[in-house]
């Protein structure tokens, strides 16, 4: 027992080094190109949204404060791990250190919890819109959506505490090779020199909690949602609700259908290199996604960004 503190001790004081993708080098020139260009877009794309969406009364809605928490989360979530993820793409040193490594697991892992149940929010908020739009001001009033909203950063928070937390008492006894590009609960339990059932298991049922539960929350809400547009006779009202809908489902797909193959079958996925691909896209493709998908599908994003400009061109001149 003692052996084993010493050695968890020791690993803990030295840095972790972050192998990611350096057994293809030229691979690593392409990446970091494509991942700086996209942290460069996630970074513009998701604070003009929050910009917009704050600064144009017209987007004072429930739909829109929705958004901006998630291009919030969006651009914290990259952040966390694209810089160090660049550094290690550019240079020679694929280090990091146990603090950092520490903080990169805690930050992206209550982002990525919060993302999960924030797009189930927004699904209820879809919800409301088409099924109970006479009502919709009544339902989504602004102190349930910032309860919503509220409840998805504290599941996010809390899911990380536990998590990480429970992680990082793990003993590794030296081992310091993260076969990964980032310090993540599945990739970092595979450093521990013990017998890691009962962490796989309990990853998989919070993987079950903050993954599984909020998708079945969304396709019931958009089970309703199928079910009250098939009543409906008009083009019009067919082509608005989807037009409301749609971003929204687009959005869902690329987040969740990436995260759940990495979660949910975490020694499939990490025992091959695709599950350093599959990261890749929901922590560095889909943020850089996300604000395009809302910006160039929806008029009302478009029409504020208009009045700003013109706003901006009118007080210049």
């Amino acid at each position: 027992m003692s052996r084993v503190m010493k050695t968890n001790k020791e690993s803990l004081g030295s840095n972790f080094i972050l192998v990611g993708f350096s057994d293809q080098p030229q691979l690593e020139k392409i990446l970091f190109i494509v991942v700086l260009i996209s942290y460069l877009l996630t970074l513009l794309g998701n604070t003009a949204i929050i910009l917009v969406s704050t600064l144009d009364p017209m987007l004072h809605t429930p739909m829109y404060y929705f958004l901006t928490n998630l291009s919030f989360v969006d651009l914290c979530f990259t952040t966390s791990i694209v810089p160090q993820l660049l550094w290690n793409l550019h240079g020679p040193s694929k280090t990091i250190t146990p603090i950092g490594c520490a903080v990169q697991l805690y930050v992206s892992l209550a982002l990525g919890s919060t993302e999960c149940v924030l797009l189930a929010v927004m699904a209820y908020d879809r919800y409301a819109a088409v099924c109970q739009p006479l009502h919709y001001a009544t339902v989504m009033h602004p102190r349930l959506c910032q309860s919503l909203a509220g409840m998805a950063w504290l599941s996010g928070l809390g899911n990380t505490l536990i998590q990480g937390t429970i992680t990082l008492r793990l003993p590794f006894c030296g081992n310091r090779k993260i076969y990964h590009f980032i310090c993540e609960v599945p990739a970092m339990i595979k450093l521990a020199c013990v017998d890691v059932h009962a962490n796989e298991i309990q990853l998989f049922m919070a993987s079950l909690i903050l993954l599984l539960l909020p998708l079945s929350l969304i396709l019931i809400s958009y089970g309703y949602i199928a079910k009250a547009v098939m009543k409906i006779k008009s083009v019009q009202a067919w082509r608005k609700a989807l037009r409301t809908c749609g971003s929204h489902l687009l959005v869902v797909s690329l987040f969740y259908g990436t995260i759940t193959a990495v979660y949910i079958h975490p020694n499939s996925s990490y025992a091959h290199s695709q599950g350093k691909f599959i990261t890749l896209l929901y922590t560095v493709v889909t943020p850089t996604l996300n604000p395009l998908i809302y910006t160039l599908r929806n008029k009302d994003v478009k029409g504020a960004l208009k009045r700003l400009v013109q706003k901006d061109q009118s007080i210049g001149n």
